[in-house]
C-alpha cells in the first residue's frame, strides 16, 4: 500500500513547476553506487526561494563526506561499500512523496541476506520540514525503511508525540522541542527573571513550545505577562499590535519561541517602533542565524540568549567542502547551479550582464553559509546521522543486535551519540550569548550547556564566559529582610506587596519563626541567639544589692563585737546575751544568704539560694520567739526564784533547736523530692532567656514561707502582750515593732513575687530578705548600741528598773 499526497490549487502548481527544472523527483541528484545504499532528502530548493539553498547543499555534502569517511575506514563495515542517492525535497510535501517513491522504486538490494534471514536495510537522513518528514514516514514506513531526521522546522506537534508502534523507524539526531522549551524556563530561571514577555509562531511549532515553556516556567515561579502569536501570512496590522503589546509590558525580558519566518517578520516592525532595551530570549530556530546577526536588526537583539543544537568540529569537512566542483561531475546541473550562485557567474555565454564560469574560480575566495563551517550544528546531525546508520548496519552484518537499532557511538570529535525508547538522542544544548567583538560585529558565544539528561538542578552549567544580559526583570522588587510577600488580589503570584514579619520572625521569601533559643536580629533576616539575662554582679542592680547585702553583714558583725565589748554590762545581761549573739549570727546568715540569689544559676545554687534562706531566717525567728518567752516568763513570774529552771540556758536553746530543725527537716524533703533546679524562661521575654532557679515544688517553697510567718506570728503576739511590762528598757516594745515590720514585708513580697517578670522577681527575693533582715538589726539592736555607746549612765540595774529595785529579776 503506497500513501499519496496531492496538492492542488496554484501554489502546488508552481512549485511542481519549479521543482522540475532539475529533472524528474524520483532520480537522484546526486548518487554513488554501494553494496548499501544510504537516502538523503534536503530542502535544495523551496517555493520561497529559487536559487539554491546553500545551507541544505552544505548538509548534503557533509553527508557525502561521512560516507566517504565510513569508505575509508577499516573498522566499519569492512569489506562493504557505502552508496548514496541525495534527493531535493523541495520543503514541500508533493515533491517529498516522489521522493520517498524514487527511494523505493530505485532500490538496489544488493546487501543480501545475511544473518537469519533479515532482509537488506536502507535508511533516508534529512528532511528538515515538519511535514515533508510526516510524508516521508507514511510512505517509507510501509517498507520498514528507517528515517533519521537532522533538523525539524517548525517541529510539528505530532512529531513529538510520535507513535513508535505506528512509526518504528523514525529516529532524530536533534532533540525534541519539549527538553527545549523547559530548558529555556531554567534558563529564565537562572538569571532571575521572574516576569517575561512572550511571543510565539502561530503553527504547532510556537503554540506546543510555548506551552510547554508556560508550564516548566510556572513550576519555577515564573510569571508570563503576556503571550502573543504570530504568523508569517497574517497581516501587518495583527503584527503592530503584538509590538505595541510588548511595548506597554513591563517585563524586560522576552521569550521569543519563533521560526526564523515570523522571527524576521516581528523584527521589521521592532525597528520601526523601535523597540529596544529588551533582553530576547531565543529558540534554537534563530538563535544561531547569521542573517539576523548581520542584518539591521542586531541592535535589537544584541546580548540575546538562547539554546543552539550544539557545536562541533568536525576534522576533514572544510577541507572537503572546498573541493567541490563542477568538474568532478559535469553532468551535474545541481553542481553547476551550486557554483553559479556561489560566484555570481553563469556557464551559458547567452547571459548579458552576467560573467562567464570558467570552473576554475576558487571556494576559498568566497564567504557564504556553503563554506562557513564556524556553526556546525545541523551538519553535525547530519554527519551522526550517517553514522547512526553505519554502525546499525555493522551490528546487523555482525548478528549482535536483533534489529541494529540499539546503538552508541563515540564520533571523531569526542561526542556520544546513542537514542533511548523514543528514538531522540540525548537533549543537550549550547547557551548562546549574543555578543560583539572588537570589530563591532555581532559573534554568537557559547556561554554555558543544558544537559536533560543531568540530575535536576545540575542541568544548566555555565562555564565562566562574561554574558552580555540585562539584569533585572521582575514585576515587583524583593521584600526587604524583615518583610514578607502578601500577594495582591487579581494579580499573578511575581507581583505582591511586602508586609513586615512579626518580632522573632526572619524573612526570605516568607515569614519563619525562629527556634526556641533564637530571636530575629534588628532587620529579620537572620536568627541570632537569644540575649541570656540572669540577675548579675556586673550589673547595677546586682552590684547594689550585693553591696547591701555584704554592708548588713558587716554591720551584723560590728554590733556583734560591740556586744562581745559590753557583754559584762547590765544591758547585755539583761538581753540575754547568748540569745543575742546567736540571734546576730543568724541575721549574720540571713544577709549572706542573698548573695546565692545573685550570679549564673546552677544547679548547687538553686538549691542553696531557698535551703540557706528558710533555714537562716527560722533560725533568725526562733532566736527572737525565745528572747520574747523568756522576757514574758521573767516578768510574770510571782515566785522568780521557780522562774530560773524555766527560763533557763538549756531550755531556750532547745526551743531555738528544735523550731530550727523543723525547717531543716522540711528543707531536706523538698530536697530530696522536688529539689529547685536551673531553668530557661522564655515566658516573659520573647527577646531573652531569663536564667532562673525552677522552685522543683512551689508547695515546699511555701510550705517554707509560711513556717517562717508561723513563727514570726507567735514572736508578734507574745511581744505585742508584754510590751507594757514594768521596765525602762522594755524589749518586748522592740520586738514587736521589728515584727511589724517583718510581717509588712513579706506580706508585701507576695504579690511583687509573684507579678514580677525576670530577674526581677529574684531581685524582690532579694529585697525582701534585706530589708526584713535590717528590720530587725535596726529595732531589736539600734536601741541598744545607742546606750552602749552613747548613753552609757543608762546602762545600769536602777535605771532600767524604773529607779526601783525587783528583787528576784534574772539578768543573765
Amino acid at each position: 500500500m503506497l500513501i499519496f499526497v496531492v496538492i492542488t490549487g496554484r501554489l502546488a502548481q508552481d512549485e511542481a513547476a519549479f521543482c522540475e527544472m532539475l529533472g524528474s523527483r524520483e532520480v537522484p541528484l546526486m548518487s554513488k553506487k554501494g553494496d548499501i545504499i544510504i537516502g538523503g532528502a534536503f530542502s535544495l530548493h523551496s517555493q520561497i526561494s529559487k536559487p539554491i539553498n546553500l545551507r541544505e547543499f552544505r548538509f548534503a555534502q557533509t553527508m557525502i563526506f561521512a560516507i566517504e569517511e565510513i569508505n575509508n575506514r577499516s573498522s566499519l563495515l569492512p569489506n562493504v561499500s557505502v552508496g548514496y542517492k541525495i534527493f531535493d525535497s523541495c520543503a514541500s510535501t508533493l515533491p517529498t512523496t516522489r521522493v520517498g517513491m524514487g527511494l523505493i522504486n530505485g532500490e538496489e538490494r544488493t546487501f543480501e541476506k545475511n544473518c537469519s534471514g533479515q532482509s537488506s536495510v536502507h535508511a533516508v537522513v534529512g528532511t528538515s520540514e515538519s511535514s515533508t518528514t510526516i510524508v516521508m514516514l507514511q510512505t517509507l514506513g510501509i517498507f520498514q525503511i528507517p528515517v533519521v531526521n537532522t533538523y525539524i522546522y517548525p517541529a510539528s506537534m505530532e512529531l513529538r508525540i510520535l507513535n513508535r508502534r505506528q512509526y518504528p523507524s523514525f529516529f532524530r539526531t536533534i532533540p525534541s522541542d519539549y527538553f527545549q522549551s523547559r530548558a529555556l524556563a531554567k534558563l529564565v530561571k537562572h538569571f532571575g527573571w521572574t516576569w517575561v514577555g512572550a511571543v510565539r509562531s502561530d503553527n504547532d511549532y510556537g503554540n506546543n513550545g510555548m506551552a510547554t515553556f508556560i508550564e516548566a516556567a510556572s513550576q519555577e515561579g515564573i510569571c508570563v505577562e503576556y503571550s502573543e502569536a504570530i504568523s508569517r501570512t497574517g497581516s501587518r496590522e495583527h503584527v503592530k499590535r503584538v509590538v505595541r503589546v510588548i511595548r506597554r509590558g513591563t517585563a524586560s525580558v522576552l521569550v521569543a519561541f519563533l521560526a526564523y519566518d515570523e522571527m524576521d517578520v516581528l523584527l521589521e516592525e521592532a525597528l520601526f517602533q523601535n523597540l529596544t532595551e529588551l533582553q530576547w530570549v531565543g529558540s534554537e530556530s534563530w538563535i544561531t542565524s547569521a542573517h539576523l546577526a548581520k542584518a539591521r536588526y542586531s541592535g535589537i537583539l544584541s546580548g540575546s540568549l538562547g539554546f543552539a543544537i550544539r557545536k562541533a568540529k568536525i576534522p576533514g569537512l572544510e577541507g572537503f567542502l572546498l573541493q567541490v566542483n563542477p568538474k568532478q561531475e559535469p553532468r551535474s546541473n545541481l553542481l553547476r547551479e551550486f557554483w553559479e550562485t556561489s560566484f555570481g557567474c553563469s556557464f551559458q555565454s547567452d547571459m548579458p550582464g552576467t560573467k562567464l564560469c570558467t570552473g576554475s574560480e576558487n571556494l576559498q575566495d568566497t564567504n557564504n553559509a556553503f563554506t562557513d563551517v564556524s556553526e556546525l550544528r545541523i551538519s553535525n546531525n547530519v554527519y551522526k546521522a550517517v553514522y547512526a546508520v553505519a554502525y546499525a548496519l555493522h551490528n546487523m552484518l555482525k548478528c549482535e543486535q536483533n534489529d541494529g537499532k540499539d546503538i552508541h557511538f563515540t564520533v571523531q570529535s569526542g561526542e556520544k551519540v546513542f537514542f533511548d525508547e523514543n528514538g531522540d538522542p540525548a537533549a543537550v544544548y549550547d547557551l548562546v550569548n549574543w555578543q560583539r567583538n572588537a570589530a563591532k560585529d555581532i559573534v554568537f558565544t557559547t556561554v554555558g550547556i543544558y544537559d536533560a539528561s543531568q540530575p535536576n538542578g545540575k542541568q544548566l552549567s555555565m562555564n565562566g564566559k562574561n554574558i552580555t544580559w540585562r539584569p533585572l526583570s521582575v514585576c515587583s522588587q524583593n521584600c526587604p529582610p524583615g518583610f514578607r510577600k502578601a500577594t495582591i488580589k487579581g494579580k499573578p503570584i511575581c507581583c505582591f506587596s511586602c508586609l513586615p514579619c512579626a518580632a522573632g520572625e526572619i524573612s526570605n521569601t516568607k515569614c519563619s519563626q525562629c527556634p526556641l533559643e533564637y530571636w530575629s536580629n534588628v532587620n529579620h533576616s537572620k536568627c541570632v541567639p537569644k540575649v541570656i539575662e540572669f540577675l548579675s554582679y556586673k550589673e547595677t542592680m546586682g552590684a547594689i544589692l550585693a553591696a547591701f547585702s555584704l554592708c548588713g553583714a558587716s554591720l551584723t558583725l560590728i554590733i556583734l563585737c560591740i556586744f562581745l565589748w559590753f557583754r559584762h554590762t547590765p544591758l547585755v545581761k539583761a538581753s540575754n546575751s547568748e540569745l543575742s549573739f546567736l540571734l546576730l549570727f543568724s541575721l549574720t546568715l540571713c544577709f549572706l544568704c542573698s548573695l546565692t540569689f545573685i550570679g549564673r544559676p546552677t544547679e548547687w545554687s538553686c538549691m542553696l539560694r531557698h535551703t540557706a534562706f528558710g533555714i537562716a531566717f527560722a533560725l533568725c525567728i526562733s532566736c527572737i520567739l525565745a528572747k520574747t518567752i523568756t522576757v514574758v516568763m521573767a516578768f510574770k513570774a510571782k515566785r522568780p526564784a521557780k522562774t530560773i529552771p524555766q527560763c533557763s540556758a538549756p531550755l531556750q536553746r532547745t526551743s531555738v533547736l528544735g523550731c530550727t530543725l523543723i525547717q531543716v527537716l522540711i528543707c531536706v524533703i523538698w530536697l530530696t523530692f522536688a529539689p529547685p533546679f536551673p531553668h530557661k524562661n522564655t515566658v516573659y521575654a520573647n527577646e531573652k532567656i531569663i536564667l532562673e532557679c525552677d522552685l522543683g515544688s512551689p508547695i515546699a517553697f511555701w510550705v517554707v514561707l509560711g513556717y517562717i510567718g508561723l513563727l514570726a506570728s507567735l514572736c508578734f503576739v507574745l511581744a505585742f502582750l508584754s510590751r507594757k511590762l514594768p521596765d525602762n528598757f522594755n524589749e518586748a516594745k522592740f520586738i514587736t515593732f521589728s515584727m511589724l515590720i517583718f510581717s509588712a514585708v513579706w506580706l508585701t513580697f507576695i504579690p511583687a513575687y509573684v507579678s514580677s517578670p525576670g530577674k526581677f522577681t529574684v531581685a524582690v527575693e532579694i529585697f525582701a530578705i534585706l530589708a526584713s533582715s535590717f528590720g530587725l538589726l535596726f529595732c531589736i539592736f539600734a536601741p541598744k548600741c545607742y546606750i552602749l555607746l552613747l548613753k552609757p549612765e543608762r546602762n545600769t540595774k536602777n535605771h532600767m528598773m524604773g529607779r526601783k529595785q525587783t528583787k528576784g529579776h534574772v539578768w543573765d
